[in-house]
């Protein structure tokens, strides 16, 4: 997977053989109120599954001093299959390298389905760092720990034949969700989303995200940190676990959420309407000072 990464940090014109040029530079980022950071993860560029013109509209409508790439940013693992890279996801990474140029902070840490990059931790490629991890402190001085999650996933880390199975499953579920709701469009309904239908219906998938919070926050607890921000269960979640701000920044296949913070050090889920743009985004009204 060098080469996907080749081409993700290519993309900014570094004369990699083979890169992409950047398309000519468009101040698309209207004057809007700065916030302090904002956190993504599970974007899964290269495959179907990713709303990459979703993603594209949140960014533009959400200028951040420092931009947190929190892991499966690029899926590797379905590109070994099948090779897909549409203009909008060539779009996606143009516009964190344009991010990155313009004075961003932008960190990118790797997870499991973009493994391939962690090889790459403490480089920086196009202004973009790579981290293993990170620590974020907030405006209000709490300390954050930033992780993907992958090693806190007993089936990615101990039966990885069955992480594959269930990823290729995942990846049918979304296909359905897709056809299911072209047809919802085409009657006017909003988005729903059936893979987080049933995980919240099946009582062992609830069971997992439940355990998978536990761990990653008595972990946080562990280091010292006041809170941790990870991805990979794709469930957006905010909430207090003895005593640790766990914060889950969710996905950008299903849930079209990210974490940010404000100015002040309040954070915020923001859940990225159908609409796609902030009048019509609907967003989640708890959040933390």
């Amino acid at each position: 997977m060098r080469t996907a990464f080749d081409a993700f940090a290519g993309l900014h014109g570094a004369g990699i053989p083979g890169a992409i040029p950047p398309a000519a530079e468009v101040d698309d980022d209207p004057p809007r109120p700065m916030l302090r950071a904002v956190f993504v993860s599970d974007l899964h560029l290269g495959t179907p599954g990713c709303q990459a013109a979703a993603l594209l509209d949140f960014l533009k409508h959400h200028p951040s001093e420092q931009l947190y790439l929190v892991g499966d940013i690029v899926d590797g693992w379905q590109l070994r299959r099948r090779w897909f890279w549409p203009q909008a996801h060539n779009d996606v990474v143009q516009k964190l390298l344009r991010r990155a140029r313009k004075g961003c902070r932008v960190v990118y840490i790797p997870g499991n389905h973009d493994e391939f990059a962690r090889q790459f931790a403490g480089h920086a490629f196009g202004g973009v760092e790579v981290l293993q991890e990170a620590v974020h402190v907030t405006a209000d001085g709490r300390r954050l720990w930033v992780i993907h999650g992958d090693a806190f996933d007993g089936v990615v880390q101990c039966a990885r034949w069955l992480a594959y199975l269930g990823d290729n499953l995942y990846e049918f579920t979304l296909r359905l969700n897709r056809h299911l709701n072209s047809a919802r469009a085409r009657l006017g309904l909003p988005y729903w989303s059936l893979s987080a239908y049933l995980k919240h219906k099946v009582k062992r998938a609830l069971n997992y995200v439940t355990s998978f919070e536990a761990a990653v926050a008595q972990e946080a607890r562990r280091r010292g940190m006041a809170g941790v921000v990870c991805g990979h269960i794709h469930r957006a979640e905010m909430r207090d676990i003895g005593g640790v701000l766990y914060c889950n920044d969710g996905d950008w296949v299903e849930s079209r959420t990210a974490l940010v913070e404000h100015q002040d050090g309040r954070l915020e889920l923001v859940h990225w309407g159908a609409a796609g743009h902030e009048a019509g985004a609907a967003r989640e009204q708890e959040s933390y000072a």
